[in-house]
C-alpha cells in the first residue's frame, strides 16, 4: 500500500524530515516545481513524469511512503541559493528528482519517466 503525502515548500519538506519514523516504511521524496494554474507543472521534464510515476505507484504491490514535494515556482527553483539545492538532505540540482529516504539511489531529470529504472528504484530490498 503506497501512503501519499503532499508537502508544499522547504519548510514543510524540512519538518516531515524530522518527523519521519526509521521503523516505518520505506519514503521517497518525489521533488517537482509548482503547478499552474492548468494543473500542471512550470517543469516540463515534471509534467512528462508525474504521470509515469503515479502509474506506476498505481500498481506497486508494497508499503511505502510516497511524499511530493512542490519544489516551488520556477524563479524561485533556478536561484542558486535555493534550500532544495543547497540542503545537505535533498542537494537536488534537476527537477524532477527522486530519492530513497536514508539511501543514496535517485533517479533525476527524464531518469523519472523510466519505468525500468522506477522499478529498481521502488523494488530494491533495503
Amino acid at each position: 500500500m503506497v501512503i501519499n503525502v503532499d508537502l508544499k515548500g522547504f519548510e514543510e519538506f524540512s519538518k516531515y524530515t524530522r518527523a519521519i519514523d526509521s521503523r516505518g516504511p520505506p519514503v521517497f521524496f518525489y521533488f517537482s516545481g509548482s503547478k499552474l494554474p492548468d494543473g500542471n507543472s512550470w517543469c516540463p521534464d515534471c509534467v512528462e513524469a508525474e504521470p509515469v510515476v503515479r502509474h506506476y505507484l498505481s500498481e506497486l504491490d508494497k508499503s511505502i511512503i510516497f511524499v511530493y514535494v512542490d519544489v516551488g515556482d520556477r524563479e524561485y527553483w533556478k536561484d542558486k541559493e535555493c534550500p532544495f539545492r543547497t540542503d545537505s538532505r535533498s542537494k537536488l540540482m534537476v527537477i524532477p528528482t527522486l530519492i530513497k529516504w536514508k539511501g543514496v539511489q535517485r533517479l533525476e531529470g527524464s531518469q523519472c519517466s523510466n519505468r525500468e529504472l522506477l522499478q529498481m528504484l521502488f523494488e530494491e530490498e533495503d
